[in-house]
């Protein structure tokens, strides 16, 4: 599978760093979140597995949020200006937010519990989640009736077809490729060549690869089956763009909407006024509401700020959210304290899970009873108390997120969550079989004061077991530079993925095809299986998203079983506040975050 991710690297530190992320990417830091019993419960709640709906499933309106009302303006406290608004450049979690509410795809994800836990893909702008009869080679969508943009134009297959054509252009260079690479049949950055400059010039994509033969139909042609497409096409990169409104560049900052809500002002940096889109009609949107009249961002409100805003509840801050901003370190622990303040909070994972990478290509490091030894040795304690305890993040057992469907939480194969101190004395044993004892393992690890916290801790731990570590530091600002070279220095050292969407689609195979393996690359610990390669290709063809679920989950144990080249840390969590006025509060898992569709003034 073509990878669509990119590091975060702005993401390294995010407790530090305060940092937003990008999914489908790498990540060295942590996020903060809840932790009592109720709140880790929530890990078990993606064993039911996703599924695609079918017209049913699709039909609007969405089911109403309990004790709803409409009216009411929303003070929307954000750290980040939103540098994208033009769908094709969207990939970052701010603006996947913000996108809920102005931007519609084919396909979307309709939450199906209110708590924001489960989930099923369905159709959005068309009238079911998508039918392929030959086993994802070829997938066929119908737009429903009834569904325009802003400004009272019906939405037809021409604005899907210049929705995709456009994506091939060099100017939309920040949103997924997925789609992209797949219709193209390959994979980087090649797929441009496809349609090199959009349909800008007059070029089209041929009826063989894009067809719409009516205003209401559209069909995708792919080599290769691409089982996962209801799934990508949710992402808001793939979300739909007017054709006769398409202003290229200009459309980041102008964008045409065709969600519940459309950008009244946008002062880049300062604010942004979202007001009721009047042509968006509730009854083909199975998805969003429109319980708020109208929302009032303002921009470069820190955690810390938005926090105390948030926490004393006066004048406007009662009707107070922050669709991204999380509790600050510094008032979490605070906050949760009091049942009062922690009424007022939501939590949840995020995508990420973070990992100790075993580097495979060592030859050092080629006897699996050494590689088992550095497994049950490191502690997983000083990385998760360095990013904020239990708080920010949960022991990890396996590398598939609760937030992906197929998810375990009774694996643990090296018993850290029994033993998140690690073993010493089984690691020890292994060492001694392999006949090691005493053997130099160099550490990687990033120069933050998180970094310099755990890789210390984490060493001592590793020594205990009989290992010689020697600690390297590297810069923040080229750490995941460093750790993807080839031939890299280091034995050992610390990454994060996130998943672009609840798949392990798009974890397991841009982490561990080790076809993939090349500098800049994902595949970090180097891995090259032929077990793991073979199994990935026939996963991907497994078109019942549960069955592919298991699948992924049997993978993942294998990987940390049979090949050992990698030591599950933690999963990311974190904790969101509003005012007391505002309603509708639900953490979302697929979002990451505050869901802003079934807000209301309380």
């Amino acid at each position: 599978m073509s990878r669509g991710g990119r590091h975060a690297y702005a993401a390294l530190s995010v407790l530090a760093a305060g940092a937003l992320v990008l999914t489908g990417c790498s990540k060295g830091g942590s996020s903060s979140g809840d932790n009592d019993k109720k709140d880790n419960a929530n890990a078990k709640r993606q064993q039911a597995s996703i599924k695609f709906g079918n017209a049913a499933d699709s039909t609007g309106p969405a089911a109403p949020v309990p004790g709803a009302k409409s009216g009411g303006t929303m003070e929307v406290l954000q750290r980040d200006s939103y540098a994208h608004l033009d769908p094709g450049q969207i990939y970052v979690s701010d603006e996947g937010s913000l996108a809920q509410l102005i931007h519609r795809g084919l396909t979307g994800y309709k939450a199906t519990s209110d708590d924001g836990s489960k989930h099923e893909v369905v159709g959005d702008l068309a009238t079911d989640s998508g039918t392929t009869t030959d086993g994802g080679k070829t997938w066929k969508y119908t737009l429903k009736d009834g569904i325009k943009f802003q400004d009272g134009t019906p939405i037809t297959s021409k604005d899907v077809r210049q929705t995709f054509e456009r994506l091939f252009a060099s100017f939309i260079n920040q949103g997924p490729s997925y789609i992209q690479q797949w219709l193209a049949d390959t994979a980087g950055a090649d797929y441009r060549k496809l349609l090199k400059d959009g349909p800008y010039t007059g070029k089209h994509l041929p009826d063989s690869i894009l067809e719409t033969p009516d205003d209401k139909t559209v069909v995708f042609h792919f080599k290769k089956p691409h089982a996962d497409l209801p799934y990508a096409l949710a992402m808001a990169g793939y979300a739909v763009v007017q054709a006769k409104g398409d202003t290229k560049t200009k459309y980041d900052r102008a964008p045409v909407a065709t969600g519940p809500y459309k950008v009244q002002s946008f002062k880049s940096g300062k604010s942004m006024v979202l007001v009721k889109n009047t042509n968006w009609d509730p009854k083909t949107d199975p998805i969003r509401h429109q319980y708020v009249d109208q929302f009032n961002f303002t921009f470069n409100q820190q955690y810390e700020a938005s926090t105390k805003a948030l926490l004393a509840d006066s004048g406007a801050d009662q009707t107070g959210v922050s669709f991204n901003n999380q509790v600050d370190a510094g008032n979490l622990s605070k906050v949760l304290a009091d049942p009062k303040l922690k009424s007022r909070t939501v939590a949840g994972f995020q995508p990420y899970v973070g990992q100790m990478n075993i580097n495979m290509s060592k030859p050092e490091l080629k006897d699996i009873k050494i590689r088992q030894a550095i497994a049950y040795a490191l502690p997983v304690t000083p990385f998760v108390r360095a990013y904020g305890g239990s708080a920010a993040m949960e022991v990890a057992g396996g590398l598939i997120s609760p937030t992906v469907s197929g998810y375990d939480p009774s694996f643990d194969p090296y018993g850290k969550k029994k033993k998140p101190a690690g073993d010493p004395a089984k690691a020890k044993k292994l060492l001694q079989e392999a006949g090691k004892v005493g053997m130099k393992l160099t550490f990687g690890y990033i120069n933050t004061p998180e970094g310099q916290q755990y890789s210390t801790a984490m060493a001592a731990g590793l020594k205990k077991a009989g290992f010689d570590v020697q600690r390297q530091e590297i810069p923040a600002e080229t750490y995941y530079d460093q750790v993807s070279k080839l031939n890299n220095a280091y034995d050992i050292f610390h990454t994060a993925w996130g998943a672009d969407w609840p798949s392990s689609s798009t974890v397991l195979p841009p982490l561990y095809d080790g076809r993939l393996i090349a500098d800049g690359a994902q595949n970090y610990s180097q891995v090259n299986d032929p077990h793991v390669n073979s199994e990935i290709d026939r996963i991907n063809t497994i078109t019942d998203p549960v069955k592919a679920a298991a699948a992924w989950e049997t993978l993942d144990k294998y990987l940390l079983t049979k090949v050992v080249n990698e030591v599950p840390t933690g999963y990311y969590k974190q904790v969101q506040i509003a005012g007391s006025k505002v309603g509708g509060l639900v953490y979302d898992d697929v979002i990451g975050g505050i869901d802003p569709r079934r807000l209301y003034v309380k």
